[in-house]
């Protein structure tokens, strides 16, 4: 599998690249925990470090440095998540295309499975149209209440005490998992797009109507949730103040605050291009590939043999 991936990209003059696994930044994102180190002689006292939770910063610093389209097939690491389809250490596929808009880049993922997978082409909804066919409710002009209520009536019903501690976007979040994506068709990929703003990430927004949307797209297959794709964002003045309302957020969850990573910040200053980018779980491609249901089947050694 991993033999025509690299085929698929060289055809298309995408480079093969490698950037550091520890590194000296980790993510401001609330909901991911990088695994921490330190490191000794570095400076007068040890250095703390990050494992990867993604390759994300250092390309976007080969990307504004002019390397053109490139792409990275190595580890990452996230903190707190073991489960049926998330082991701490896990492959992934994270790809940039210079020049192409999140629609672009959604037809390259839906190439790149057909090849591996050998499926049809993808279905395609905007995430508005799809929570207002299966759930009916606009998603991005709802009041939290409504999200509830919704949620409740398809028979989503958190126990009190973690209701109490959702927010909007937790309960789209909700919505989404338990009502939606188990309706997703399982004979062909799926691609959600366009998200709310609030969920934005790293994404640019776009404004149709009287609602911000991302210009963000989730890809699934055979039930699994496999890559999450945006059209970046490459201004640093805006990625600055995303970096400061996660530290926020995380301060008021009372999670450690990472420092911002000023040499991406340096990088989209010195000049980023329009471009789009995806990262895909390659494990969670071999367990749709092999039809297993547990990641561990297709990982030669899962963290408790590790």
């Amino acid at each position: 599998m991993l033999a025509r991936v690299r085929q698929f990209f060289a055809a298309r003059g995408v480079l093969e690249v490698e950037t550091p696994v520890l590194a000296r930044h980790g993510v401001t994102d609330r909901h991911l925990s990088s695994l921490t180190t330190s490191l000794q002689g570095l400076a007068p006292t040890a250095t703390p470090l990050y494992l990867q939770t993604s390759p994300e910063f250092a390309m976007k610093r080969l990307l504004a440095a002019g390397c053109g389209p490139i792409y990275q097939i190595g580890k990452a690491f996230r903190d707190g998540e073991r489960g049926r389809q998330h082991n701490p250490e896990f492959t992934m596929l994270e790809w940039y295309r210079p020049g192409f808009d999140h629609h672009q880049l959604m037809d390259e993922v839906d190439a790149l499975l057909g090849d591996i997978l050998g499926t049809p082409p993808a279905a395609r909804w905007t995430y508005g149209a799809l929570f207002e066919h299966h759930v009916g409710i606009d998603p991005h002009t709802a009041r939290q209440d409504q999200l509830e209520a919704v949620a409740r009536s398809c028979g989503i019903d958190p126990s009190t005490e973690l209701a109490a501690g959702l927010g909007r976007d937790d309960w789209l979040d909700l919505l989404m998992t338990h009502g939606i994506e188990p309706r997703l068709p399982r004979d062909r990929p799926a691609i959600v797009h366009d998200y709310p703003a609030s969920q934005a990430a790293l994404a640019r927004l776009r404004t149709e109507g009287s609602v911000q949307v991302a210009e963000r797209f989730e890809v699934y297959a055979g039930g699994l949730e496999l890559a999450n794709g945006f059209h970046e964002l490459t201004d640093a003045a805006e990625q600055r103040e995303r970096f400061e309302a996660d530290r926020a957020a995380r301060a008021a969850a009372g999670l450690p605050r990472p420092a911002i990573d000023e040499r991406l910040l340096a990088a989209l200053e010195h000049g980023l291009g329009a471009c789009a980018g995806i990262a895909l779980g390659i494990d969670r491609l071999l367990m749709v590939l092999t039809g297993a249901e547990r990641i561990e089947q297709v990982l030669s050694f899962s963290i408790e043999r590790a």
